[in-house]
């Protein structure tokens, strides 16, 4: 066997890895949003509003009406 018949075995890039690498760091970046949001509501910023902000009122009626009044 002469020197140039011998093949070159280059590593192939391993793309799962690269890909679970880059999950792993949207995964990160979303915990770390999702953290510094609570902890700012947490803290009372004025800018964010709060979830009750957020509801619909509910109705509640003063009295409820039994129909007509009879003397």
């Amino acid at each position: 066997m002469s020197p140039n018949s011998r093949k070159t075995i280059l590593a192939t890039p391993n793309y799962g890895y690269e890909k679970r690498q880059k999950e792993l760091a949207k995964k990160r970046k979303k915990e770390d949003k999702l953290k510094s949001k609570t902890e700012r509501k947490g803290a009372g910023d004025p800018g964010a509003p709060d979830v009750e902000d957020m509801v619909a009122p509910s109705y509640t009626p003063a009295q409820a009406d039994t129909g007509p009044v009879q003397n």
